[in-house]
């Protein structure tokens, strides 16, 4: 049996890993990086200095080898013949499958922005948008970043660690709209602000300034932020432009039953790229799971994929932030159990639902944070007096 994987990344590797396993047949792994596979929640840090290169390395090449899987790098594939049970490599070799799992993963989303294509405008995304980064932030003083989400924040830290001022702008009222509630996040902006980052919220780019290369920031309401280097992280979409070539079914994503089944046969995805009941969190431990499960039904199991919740950590520089499920409901039927302290620093909330936890947000205590994110996963049975034992314990 011929296992082929296109794409390195978690979903793709765990997936070979789990082929291997199993000694189920060859394994191939294309993907168009020329690195193996590493850690892409690291690369804030690697931009910042702290770690080098070869840390950002999950295996060594040996670990590829001793389990017979073969890893081309720098081999996009271009063309997918599902009916054929083929693969066209961009240099023109055909690759054949018996079964394929498509984890080809997701792309910075760039805004239609003026100036987006000046001399100093970046994503991070790959370790070579990493190196990238590094080098240019040489010539810099002032850094801008438009996103403040994760990535935002943790690339404008890294920013901030080389030396630059930075500048982090979210078009959302507030940092973190999906994990935090408006008391959360004032408290956490405080927090970000305490670290030396600016904020702007409310914040609409309308234009990228400067002649060839960036000199500032231009936002909708005439606001203007200088900078020689603007870093986008607006979010990501799913690489399906082979799936769709291929005419398989895809909305978000790759659109996936529960065992990880395209509309093509003996065609899986899992990852970034997949989309299970209309949507795709884009987060580690969906990618691992989604993988566990497509290797299994490829080599002839039967396993069914059931949805993560998904959960948020954001570290920096010793500032914790543990936000999972539902946290800002929008609908009538959830009772909010809070407590806060502005001035340490401190939220933390717990959001139940016919009697089960359903959603929790801790600042600055890890411990806390994952007891909240383990009865949450778990949908455990949680009274609001219990709720507000556990948001008050320690204070």
């Amino acid at each position: 049996m011929r296992y082929v994987i296109i794409g390195n990344g978690v979903a793709g590797i765990t997936g070979a890993a789990e082929l291997a396993n199993r000694q189920a047949g060859t394994i191939e792994v294309y993907t168009e990086e020329p690195h193996p596979y590493y850690f892409r929640p690291q690369l804030p840090s690697f931009v910042a200095g702290e770690i080098d290169q070869e840390r950002l390395y999950a295996r060594p090449l040996s670990w590829y080898e001793e389990r017979d899987i073969e890893v081309h790098l720098a081999s996009p594939a271009k063309q997918l013949f599902p009916d054929q049970k083929r693969l066209l490599l961009a240099d023109g070799t055909e690759v054949g499958y018996d079964r394929l799992l498509l984890a080809t993963g997701s792309r910075p989303f760039i805004p239609p922005i003026a100036g987006v294509d000046k001399k100093g405008v970046f994503a991070l995304r790959t370790l070579d948008d990493g190196l990238a980064i590094r080098e240019y932030a040489t010539r810099c003083r002032e850094a801008v970043v438009i996103g403040g989400g994760l990535l935002g924040l943790e690339a404008a830290r890294a920013l901030h660690a080389l030396g630059l001022s930075v500048t982090v702008l979210e078009f959302a009222p507030r940092l973190l709209p999906r994990q935090l509630d408006e008391e959360g996040a004032a408290i956490f902006r405080r927090l970000v602000e305490d670290l030396g980052l600016r904020v702007a919220v409310s914040a609409e780019t309308t234009a990228i300034l400067g002649d060839e290369a960036v000199r500032g920031v231009l936002l909708r309401d005439g606001r203007e932020f200088p900078a020689q280097m603007v870093l986008l992280a607006t979010g990501v979409r799913a690489n399906t432009d082979l799936a769709t070539e291929a005419g398989l079914k895809v909305d978000r994503g790759i659109v996936v039953d529960e065992r990880m089944r395209t509309s093509a046969p003996d065609v899986y995805a899992a990852g970034d790229v997949a989309s299970f009941n209309g949507r795709s969190w884009a987060i580690i431990p969906q990618a691992r799971a989604q993988a566990q499960v497509a290797a299994a039904n490829m080599a002839g199991e039967d396993a069914v994929y059931e949805e993560i919740v998904p959960s948020t950590t954001l570290k920096i520089v010793g500032m914790d932030l543990f936000s999972c499920g539902v946290v800002t409901p929008a609908e009538e039927g959830y009772t909010e159990i809070r407590v806060a302290d502005p001035p340490a620093g401190i939220y933390r909330k717990i959001v139940l639902k016919d009697g089960l936890a359903v959603g929790a947000v801790v600042l600055k205590d890890r411990k806390l944070g994952r007891k909240l994110e383990r009865l949450v996963v778990q949908r455990a049975a949680l009274g609001p007096k219990e709720a507000r034992a556990l948001v008050e314990e320690g204070m």
